[in-house]
């Protein structure tokens, strides 16, 4: 891969008035091309602060984090030139945007296809993932190796991935199955993936999954039945 790669930046967001701007403002603005906003019917100022923030604002208002990742990879399909890496990240302030630069670098470096962000091998601040929240990722990951013959140690939301590579993906899930439904279809076709260990702290506001029981149970049931569909 080229030495100076075309990278552009989705971040999905949902209510994150009081975070967006600070996600988009430490994305390292020299080092890649688009930061893609999609506003996923947020009820509040998502949409301008991010956009004052330098972002591109796109709107999908039908609910679902799978939803918001598929109308920013519509965007990027409509562009004349393709970038080579999409970076994912969440716009809560949980993930540390200028670790970007790390999380591209085994791409361009070592020609690899999936870097997953991982959190469990990285620094976790106290308290930013629930004991749910760490042992459904736990759970997950030891499915996924035991089914798939594949190591992963996280479903981090912080990732990097090649432009041919998502779109051979055909990425489908619309809601909380979106991470793992990458991953085990990265494994199934034999990807080279790595993962780097990344910092992860409290995020800005309550989370729309775990801030809730009912979050929490949805999310995990789904991405078991992505693990055991996609068999």
């Amino acid at each position: 891969m080229d030495d100076k790669p075309i990278i552009d930046v989705i971040v999905p967001a949902y209510n994150e008035e009081e975070s967006i701007h600070l996600v988009v403002r430490d994305i390292p603005s020299d080092f890649v091309r688009d930061i893609i906003v999609c506003n996923n019917g947020s009820t509040d100022n998502t949409a301008q602060k991010a956009e004052s923030a330098g972002a591109i604002v796109v709107d999908q208002p039908v609910s679902g984090y799978g939803n918001a990742c598929l109308k920013g990879i519509e965007f990027i399909t409509n562009k004349q030139i393709k970038p080579d890496v999409v970076v994912f990240l969440d716009g809560d302030y949980s993930d540390y945007p200028e670790q970007i630069r790390e999380l591209v670098k085994p791409i361009v470096i070592n020609d690899v296809d999936l870097v997953i962000g991982s959190r469990a091998t990285g620094n976790l601040q106290r308290g930013s993932m629930t004991p749910q929240q760490l042992f459904g990722n736990w759970l997950a990951t030891s499915l996924i190796r035991l089914i798939y013959d594949y190591t992963f140690t996280d479903l981090g939301p912080f990732r990097a991935i090649k432009w041919d590579k998502l779109v051979e993906l055909d990425m489908q899930d619309r809601d909380y199955g979106w991470t793992v439904e990458m991953q085990v279809k990265a494994a199934k076709l034999n990807y080279n993936c790595t993962e780097i260990p990344v910092n992860y702290r409290k995020r800005i506001g309550k989370s729309k999954v775990s801030g809730t029981v009912k979050g929490t149970i949805l999310a995990g049931h789904k991405i078991l039945w992505t693990i055991f569909k996609l068999i």
